[in-house]
């Protein structure tokens, strides 16, 4: 193929793309400021997850965690600016006297504000680590080295900025965790202390989710929703409690999938494997029922007996 073909395919290749991305479907956006940038919303929850665990996570050279603070508060109020004038288009642009979201930086110091609480929670997390597997060495291997405390953190942050409407950025902060621990928690689960997701691959933890305090939670556990109702244009309904509320000092093993909006009582077990859809009274122990094993003996021609 000479170079004068190679131009001419690539040409019909680009006006294909250009046609296409004038189709006002949504999935481009040429005006790419008007977009919060995944790589810095990522940088910006690392360095967050340092202020929690300093000296663990190393995002960078400060003097001091006030120098690490100013660097948070500036470049997350720049994605969250950058993420209110995406969703909020013409309105935005039309806007005389701005709001606190993209014109100053209200929002991303509210989130702030609650650092301190969240890595006091965060303390009983690692705790919870430490006292439920025999494997843990010390709190360092914990911070260092347990995906379920990375998603953990990261969704504490990105569930204070759910909290406070911002759009795009929550998401975005759990999906890089998924991205790198396995574990999907959406940024609207109500998670309390003590939380303990052990080995983690393959969990989900649904939107509308509330796990109390002392829970354990295994591998490929779902906390998720049994239906998606519509309305009457055949359209998902969205916001609706769907998915399970889980009490105090509960234990869920791998494999089970908890599905609903229903409630597990506190003190309840939940074996591996079991599918759930009906609420669980405080105390309550439930198990998958086990294949039946057979031994099977074999003769000298190598049959089964």
């Amino acid at each position: 193929m000479n170079r004068q073909e190679k131009k001419s395919i690539l040409a019909n290749i680009n006006n294909s793309l250009q046609t296409s991305y004038a189709d006002g479907f949504g999935v481009n956006d040429s005006a790419s400021d008007s977009l919060p940038r995944r790589s810095e919303v990522v940088a910006v929850a690392e360095k967050l997850l340092e202020l929690i665990f300093p000296g663990f996570e190393r995002a960078g050279t400060y003097p001091s965690s006030a120098v690490l603070l100013a660097d948070c508060l500036r470049e997350l109020s720049d994605q969250i600016s950058r993420a209110v004038r995406r969703v909020k288009g013409e309105e935005c642009e039309n806007c005389d006297s701005g709001c606190s979201m993209c014109c100053d930086e209200s929002s991303a110091l509210e989130m702030l504000r609650k650092l301190p609480e969240i890595r006091e929670i965060m303390k009983s997390d690692v705790k919870a680590a430490y006292n439920g597997d025999p494997a843990a060495k010390n709190f360092d291997e914990i911070i260092l080295s347990y995906p379920g405390i990375k998603a953990i953190a990261i969704q504490r942050i990105a569930h204070e900025l759910y909290l406070l409407d911002v759009p795009l950025i929550p998401r975005m902060m759990t999906e890089y965790a998924h991205s790198v621990t396995g574990i999907d928690i959406h940024p609207g689960a109500t998670i309390g202390k003590g939380v303990f997701i052990d080995h983690g691959t393959g969990v989900v933890i649904g939107e509308t989710a509330v796990i109390g305090d002392n829970v354990r939670i295994y591998q490929g556990v779902t906390l998720g929703a049994a239906n998606f109702p519509k309305n009457a244009c055949g359209m998902l309904i969205k916001g609706a409690k769907r998915h399970p509320t889980v009490g105090n000092n509960v234990t869920i093993y791998s494999g089970a999938s908890v599905l609903g909006d229903i409630t597990i009582g506190d003190n309840s077990v939940i074996g591996g494997n079991v599918w759930l859809t009906e609420s669980l009274p405080s105390g309550t122990k439930i198990t998958a029922l086990p294949p039946e094993h057979r031994k099977k003996m074999l003769n000298s021609a190598g049959d089964i007996k």
